[in-house]
């Protein structure tokens, strides 16, 4: 019998996602640069909201890349499992009712928000199936997958050879009957969370991190220029505009949220958990030396 895997189509996605990442990238890096010559008003309060808000999808659509570059539905005699980057369902093969292409319904499914190419993913209601959840990366290829709990609606790229082969599954009955699993993101934030050293090195880090705005916010309009370039010696200190203090909170919650999505990459296997605490300690150090390096700048007499 032909088991296997019937991934969902990725190069279309994987380009599109990849051009966002680029141009977010390239908007937030030219935000955070115009920061360090814009001085205090409209034009750096414009720079920084620009900034951060190109920053903020990036980790969001790399890890949607990644989950689509790993996404697979994998189909045998006793089970179909549904993989797109921490989300995992697998299903046993007796509890699908049906499989069928989502053309043949009479009312039409609707996309999930931001139904970007690469990356349908989420949850929607519909009037004759109730719940349904995307898992799926082709708006023209979608099959509907029915269960008593829930209907999932994937995207193989080989439609005919997964209804096929389901078919022919079907026909030879399960050979190990297997239970049902459902794995969701927000476990391993969950998971995670129950450790105390984790919960402690998260809440230090935020802590850190508000404290250094808060810090920030409130030396800028208060001094007019701080001792940010090098200085030689003998040498009087160069100074620049305060408002170039703000790229030291920035720096450090972006370094921060970084450390937290490689920290739960790493916290799913049991093996590779030290390293998660060893990234999130690291975070939670960057953030003090980056309080140290503010009191060092504005100790400096200008």
């Amino acid at each position: 019998m032909n088991v296997g895997h019937f991934p969902p189509p990725k190069q279309r996605g994987l380009i599109i996602h990849g051009v966002l990442i680029l141009t977010l990238a390239v908007i937030a890096v030219a935000g955070f640069i115009n920061l360090t010559s814009a001085e205090v008003g409209p034009v750096f309060l414009i720079s920084l909201l620009i900034a951060l808000a190109s920053f903020i999808p990036i980790p969001f659509l790399i890890y949607r890349a990644y989950s689509l570059f790993n996404a697979d539905y994998h189909l045998d005699r006793d089970s179909l499992a549904l993989k797109w980057g921490l989300r995992v369902e697998d299903i046993p093969l007796t509890d699908i009712e049906f499989i069928r292409s989502a053309d043949d319904l009479t009312t039409p499914l609707s996309l999930p928000l931001f139904p970007i190419p690469g990356g349908l993913l989420g949850m929607r209601r519909h009037p004759d199936l109730g719940a349904v959840e995307f898992l799926a990366s082709d708006s023209k290829k979608l099959l509907l997958v029915a269960t008593a709990k829930r209907i999932f609606v994937i995207s193989p790229d080989n439609l005919a050879g997964l209804t096929q082969t389901f078919a022919r599954a079907t026909e030879l009955g399960s050979l190990t009957p297997v239970e049902s699993k459902s794995v969701y993101p927000s476990f391993v934030v969950t998971q995670a969370w129950q450790s105390g050293l984790a919960r402690y090195f998260w809440l230090t880090t935020l802590l850190l991190n508000l404290g250094l705005f808060i810090w920030a916010s409130l030396i800028i309009p208060s001094t007019q220029n701080i001792a940010l370039d090098p200085q030689f010696a003998g040498g009087a200190p160069a100074t620049m505009p305060s408002s170039q203090l703000i790229i030291f909170p920035v720096a450090s919650l972006l370094l921060a949220m970084a450390g937290w999505i490689a920290g739960l990459y790493f916290y799913r296997w049991e093996r590779e958990r030290p390293l998660a605490f060893i990234v999130w300690g690291s975070g939670m150090v960057t953030g003090v030396l980056f309080l140290l390096a503010v009191f060092f700048i504005v100790a400096t007499p200008v």
